[in-house]
């Protein structure tokens, strides 16, 4: 994992003439983090432009964002990204621009209270907490290895001694001893505090991991439905099946990857975690309970199964004469979804993701109108833990 700790300040460069890859001010197509716009950032850094950056480090109350969540503008006044949609990306602009022309890093609240509040746009209740740096050399090999979809980590010190010192080496922060201090990686981005030998520090952690994976076992068109959503919600999709005619490219247009081979052995060579996912659509009593059993023992965080209340019974007896634990048995999900009324592909595709969602931020999955308190999960999900 490529780390990389910096002190936040900002070094004052000649501003290039030429216009640079963002896109132009006052757009905002996309809510994203800036490890995940990495390769748009590198590219502007390579051809001689400053960036700053205004990143949601936290907040409260209801908001239209998540923590970790980034904007960009260029010395051109270009901008890339957005934080909540529009409600707050102008003052941003402005915040950025500022760094850009000498302020010093800072952070920032935007919020409901605020006397400004209704000029700012968030009049949705919450706080935002959003801090604003220029991008410097010491960012470059992190935005580098996210670019090319590796694991990175960005560390930023928001609050603690000596906040104006230069960036440092990899994974630490500066003591005056001229040691380091270890910063513990959240599961997500989020602010960690360490304690250094110049006193307590108030750090940011920017986190850009792989995307977490979904493999679906089966070519069928509920598979090539779900496929689509769940790459849209952020998973790296495997379409899987030994029959040739139906596991093609053209038939799953949503799967990053279509592979044809057995379900099983296909499945004992993946490496998969806690954040991943398996859903077996296609039952053939060839393989079913010795491929559901084996994405039970997989390491997945979710795994589901298509098929009615009698195939679900049948599965379950063949399970527990291959030796099925009890443990194991309870983390099936079969028949696999919830109750939405589904039953054309799409709508089916859109039970499976709502189920799989749910199981990973351990939410509800009752309708908001009929719930009281935050509307947004700002803690981390059980599959991140």
């Amino acid at each position: 994992m490529r780390v990389s700790s910096c002190l936040v300040r900002a070094t004052l460069l000649a501003p290039p003439r030429q216009r640079s890859r963002l896109v132009g001010p006052h757009q905002w197509p996309e809510v994203t983090a800036v490890l995940e716009i990495a390769g748009r950032l590198l590219a502007t850094l390579t051809e001689g432009h400053r960036v700053a950056v205004a990143t949601v480090v936290s907040m409260t109350g209801s908001a239209p964002t998540v923590v970790g969540t980034s904007m960009a503008v260029d010395d051109t006044g270009a901008a890339l990204g957005s934080v909540a949609g529009g409600c707050v990306e102008g003052a941003l602009v402005d915040l950025c621009t500022s760094v850009l022309d000498g302020a010093a890093p800072a952070v920032q609240e935007y919020g409901v209270t605020d006397e400004d509040a209704f000029a700012v746009g968030l009049t949705c209740g919450g706080v935002l907490r959003v801090h604003a740096r220029e991008l410097g050399p010491a960012d470059v090999p992190v935005l580098a290895a996210a670019a090319r979809g590796e694991e990175a980590v960005l560390v930023t010190v928001l609050d603690g001694p000596r906040p104006d010192g230069p960036p440092t080496r990899s994974g630490t922060l500066p003591g005056t001893d001229g040691g380091g201090v270890d910063v513990p990686v959240p599961a997500r981005s989020g602010i960690v505090r360490v304690q250094g030998p110049d006193g307590g520090v108030e750090v940011f952690v920017e986190v850009a991991s792989a995307p977490p994976r979904m493999v679906v076992y089966g070519a069928l068109e509920f598979s090539s439905a779900l496929a689509a959503v769940a790459r849209v919600a952020g998973y790296r999709v495997t379409v899987c099946d030994a029959r040739a005619v139906l596991a093609t490219p053209r038939r799953h247009p949503g799967a990053d990857e279509v592979v044809v081979d057995w379900p099983v052995r296909h499945l004992a060579q993946q490496r998969l975690g806690a954040r991943d996912v398996v859903c077996v659509m296609a039952h053939d009593d060839r393989f079913d309970a010795d491929l559901v059993l084996a994405a039970l023992r997989s390491g997945a965080g979710y795994v589901g199964a298509m098929g009615s209340r009698r195939t679900q019974a049948r599965r379950i007896t063949e399970l527990v004469a291959r030796g099925i634990t009890d443990d194991e048995l309870a983390r099936l999900h079969a028949p696999i979804g919830l109750d939405l009324g589904a039953s054309t592909p799409g709508e089916t595709a859109v039970s499976v993701l709502a189920e799989v969602m749910a199981t990973r931020t351990g939410a509800t999955a009752l309708p908001l109108t009929d719930l009281a308190g935050p509307i947004h999960h700002p803690t981390p999900t059980p599959l991140d833990r």
